[in-house]
């Protein structure tokens, strides 16, 4: 027989996060919320103190892309739950499950000039999947399992849980049964849904005839989870495989059926994706930067799209065919339809497979080695880029930053295995998450060596979290690429309006490894290449405490981007900027 157990709205909180094997959380508290950390602290809540609420959010994210499981984060009202905003809508844009507690005023209070209150629910609400409020207390097991199912199910976001403060101070008698959840809703995709048979036969048969197929990964795949169903349809079928900056992963980049990443930036994909008779897209949003500011693939071509929100098929592209499903589900889907014509479909591609791997060694050797290998001092981005991919072990991590480091990375880093390595904030690209996300990944894989690069302007922002790194004992490893300027700013602006005329875009010179020493934490300076190797290893052999590597790169902004940015080129009429 069950009994009453009186408790406080905030303790019903946490007992519903330890119910879903939540943890860890990040957040930084008020009054709304303290029934919640003083139950946080009793129950054995694994919650930390950020110094910044947008970094606590930035940190769950990247804990949910690595993990699948569900990111945590609260903030107490007003400026904090405000301060969210910018780290819901990378989690909304790129699909990463995450369920955010705030507090709220008081109901009898509403209204009327309450310390730090705001609208601040209609602020919060465009910035995530969904908005639930509290009204009554004995509702809050109700209202956290419908957080966690809408963050975990169809594409996963977060979820924000508005709580009022009398709603969190109150008291209520709870049974034991209250707190029965779901286990499925613990991490995404929870569920998952497939394509109808008969489209699925329709694409098996234009898969079958094509000549030149390619299939583009956007990072719907590692959502998924369908690294390995890429790797079968793709090696089963004889098809070449390339990806955005955040479908990196989705098959290994030294596959020979990879073809690397593809949009803005490419090694030989775009021109692939060109050539082609069938064009695979999976669980890829087809995007400004996916499609060269939507110029790939071009109109007319014939394009197969999967994907599990079928508002996405068509919104930037018209489809020949679209398979509304999961990725995994929809790629085996089309292993099992394929299967009877698998072999003679690899023989027919035999000297179109063959160009890959070729065209990609030609790319290395002729195109980019004397980047990739540079002696130059200030240090060449490539040659950093290639020093992770040589010495990041194979089950490591990057985390990129917005802008600058995110291209670079994207472009040339390796992911050794089918997964993902690569974890860039592409769902809103904003600088600052290079710190903040290798800590969230650090957590979501405590063993892995973890590296975040960042510019020295995104680092700027978030160097309190430093500090938060330290007292978690967090051995990431944060590689600071610095040019003393807003490099992507400086760049285009280069680019644009020509030498010397930059507004607004350079940094003061900065050593950041005596910040970082400062700080109580690991730090060097690197000056020359040569230097890379000694202070990669160096860092990663730090456990249980940061590193931050200061590498000095180009200041020249001629230099800075991996290519022209085709949004710079001057468009008259009749041009086709690609």
């Amino acid at each position: 027989m069950t009994q009453s157990n009186e408790m406080t709205g905030g303790e019903a909180l946490v007992r519903m996060l330890l119910a879903h094997g939540a943890g860890p959380m990040f957040g930084m508290g008020g009054f709304q919320l303290l029934p919640f950390y003083d139950a946080a602290r009793r129950l054995g809540l694994n919650h930390n103190l950020i110094n910044d609420e947008r970094c606590a959010v930035f940190a769950a994210d990247a804990y949910a892309k690595v993990s699948g499981r569900v990111g945590l984060v609260d903030a107490t009202l007003g400026p904090g739950a405000t301060n969210l905003v910018t780290g819901l809508v990378e989690a909304l844009n790129a699909g990463s499950p995450m369920v955010a507690i705030i507090g709220d005023a008081q109901r009898d209070h509403a209204g009327k000039n309450m310390t730090q209150e705001t609208d601040q629910v209609s602020i919060l609400r465009p910035a995530c999947k969904a908005l639930l409020r509290i009204e009554t207390i004995q509702r809050i097991p109700e209202i956290m399992r419908r957080a966690f199912a809408l963050a975990t199910s169809g594409r996963p976001g977060p979820v924000v849980v508005d709580v009022p403060e009398d709603i969190a101070h109150g008291l209520w008698g709870f049974d034991e049964g209250d707190f029965d959840v779901d286990a499925a809703h613990e991490a995404a995709p929870a569920i998952r849904c497939r394509p109808e048979r008969e489209s699925l036969e329709k694409a098996a048969n234009m898969i079958a005839a094509s000549a030149r197929p390619i299939l583009l990964c956007g990072g719907g795949i590692h959502i998924s989870r369908a690294t390995a169903a890429v790797t079968r349809f793709a090696e089963a079928n004889g098809i070449p495989v390339a990806h955005t900056m955040s479908g990196k992963g989705a098959i290994a980049c030294t596959s020979p059926l990879s073809a690397g990443l593809f949009g803005r930036y490419d090694r030989i994909a775009n021109a692939l994706i060109e050539q082609s008779d069938c064009i695979i897209v999976a669980g890829c949003k087809l995007g400004e930067i996916a499609t060269k500011r939507f110029t790939i693939p071009a109109k007319g071509q014939i394009v197969i799209h999967l994907d599990n929100v079928a508002e996405e098929m068509g919104r930037t592209y018209d489809p020949t065919m679209k398979l509304w499903g999961d990725a995994r589900e929809g790629l085996d889907d089309l292993t099992t339809a394929l299967a009877a014509r698998a072999q003679s479909q690899r023989e027919m591609r035999a000297a179109y497979l063959a160009e890959i791997p070729a065209k990609m060694q030609t790319w290395h050797d002729e195109v980019a080695a004397d980047r990739l290998y540079s002696d130059e001092s200030p240090v060449h981005m490539a040659r950093l880029v290639t020093e992770l991919n040589n010495h990041l072990p194979a089950d490591g991590y990057l985390i990129a930053d917005g802008g600058f480091a995110a291209h670079w990375g994207g472009l040339l880093f390796n992911s050794k295995k089918a997964r993902r390595s690569f974890v860039p904030d592409r769902g809103f690209a904003s600088i600052g998450y290079g710190l903040p996300g290798a800590m969230g990944a650090q957590l979501a894989d405590p063993e892995a060596v973890v590296v975040g690069l960042t510019g020295d302007g995104g680092f700027n922002m978030v160097l309190g979290e430093l500090e938060t790194a330290r007292r978690m004992g967090l051995g990431v490893n944060i590689i600071v690429v610095n040019n003393a300027a807003s490099g992507y700013v400086k760049a285009l602006q280069h680019l644009m309006y020509g030498e010397g005329n930059y507004q607004s875009s350079d940094l003061a010179e900065t050593n950041y490894a005596e910040v970082a020493r400062a700080m109580g934490c690991h730090g060097v300076r690197v000056e020359e290449p040569g230097q890379l190797e000694g202070a990669l290893k160096a860092a990663f052999a730090e456990k249980d405490r940061p590193s931050v590597i200061d590498v000095m790169v180009t200041r020249d902004p001629s230099r800075m981007l991996p290519a022209v940015d085709n949004r710079t080129v001057q468009v008259k009429k009749g041009d086709r900027v690609a």
